[in-house]
C-alpha cells in the first residue's frame, strides 16, 4: 500500500537533465541515503559531482541508554563517509549540530548559505518542510534551511561578509513529499542505495529492523525499500523511483 500521493493526474514529470553538480542536504545521517540515495548514485554514476551536507551529528540515534555520545558520533560520520562513497559522492560536509536540537535561525541559514555558494550546485534536494504531521523537528528544520539557503545564497546582499559570489540553483528536489509531482528513475542504482544504507550498521535495529536474525531481517530490509520505490514509480509509469515535490522557479 502506497502512502505517496501525485500533486495532480498528469503532472508527474520523470527524470532531469544530468545535473554537473548536486547538493543533498539531510538532517542526520542516513536521511539523504533513504531520501535521495538512488538519485544521486545515478547522476554520480553519469558524472555529477555529487556533495552531501549532513546538518546534525547523529550523537541521539541509538536505543542505548549508556551509548559513549561522542564515539555515536565519530561512528555516524565514518558510516556517512562509506555511504557517500557507495553512492559515487564526492563529497560529504558535516556541520555537526546537536541530534534533535537544529534550529533554522539566520546563523543556520548562513551556514547553508555558504555551502550553496562554495558547492554551486545546479540541483539541490532535501527533505520537504511542509510534509504534514511531520514527528521530528531536525527533519523539519532541515527542509527549511535547504529552502531558505536557497533564498539567501541567490541574492548578494545576504550574508555579504562571506565574500562569495551569490549562486542560484537551477531546481530544488524535496523528498518525503505529501504530494509527489516528480520521478527519478533508480532502476539500475537501486543497488547503490541499498548498500549505502546497509553501511549506517549502527542503525541496523533501531531504523532498519535488523537485528536478532540478520540476513533475514536484511533481506526484509531492502524488500522494503524495492516496494517503496516500486510504489514510486507506478505514480509515473516506470518500475522504480524516487519521488519528489519539484520546484524550479528559484
Amino acid at each position: 500500500m502506497t502512502y505517496l500521493e501525485p500533486a495532480a493526474k498528469g503532472e508527474i514529470t520523470v527524470d532531469l537533465a544530468l545535473p554537473r553538480r548536486a547538493l543533498a542536504i539531510g538532517a542526520h545521517p542516513d536521511d539523504i541515503d533513504f531520501g535521495c540515495g538512488g538519485t544521486l548514485a545515478k547522476w554520480a554514476a553519469a558524472g555529477c559531482e555529487v556533495t552531501e551536507l549532513v546538518l546534525t551529528d547523529g550523537s541521539k540515534g541509538s536505543w542505548d541508554p549508556k551509548a559513549d555520545r561522542d564515539s555515536l558520533v565519530a561512528l555516524r560520520r565514518e558510516e556517512q563517509r562509506s555511504a557517500a562513497d557507495a553512492l559515487g559522492a564526492r563529497d560529504v560536509v558535516f556541520l555537526d549540530h546537536v541530534d534533535g536540537e537544529l534550529a533554522s535561525g539566520l546563523p543556520e541559514r548562513s551556514e547553508v548559505c555558504r555551502v550553496i555558494r562554495e558547492v554551486r550546485p545546479d540541483i539541490v534536494l532535501g527533505h520537504d518542510p511542509w510534509k504534514r504531521y511531520r514527528l521530528h523537528p531536525d527533519h523539519r528544520h532541515a527542509g527549511l534551511l535547504a529552502v531558505e539557503g536557497i533564498v539567501a545564497a541567490r541574492d548578494p546582499h545576504f550574508f555579504p561578509e562571506q565574500g562569495l559570489p551569490p549562486h542560484r540553483p537551477g531546481g530544488l528536489l524535496l523528498w518525503e513529499a505529501d504530494e509527489v509531482d516528480h520521478l527519478e528513475t533508480i532502476e539500475e542504482s537501486l543497488p547503490a542505495k541499498l548498500a549505502a544504507l546497509l553501511a549506517h550498521q549502527s542503525q541496523w535495529e533501531t531504523t532498519m529492523g535488523i537485528g536478532r536474525e540478520p540476513s533475514a531481517e536484511q533481506r526484509a530490509f531492502e524488500d522494503r525499500i524495492r516496494e517503496r520505490a516500486a510504489d514510486a514509480g507506478a505514480l509515473g509509469g516506470v518500475s522504480l523511483a524516487e519521488a519528489f515535490k519539484r520546484i524550479d522557479r528559484l
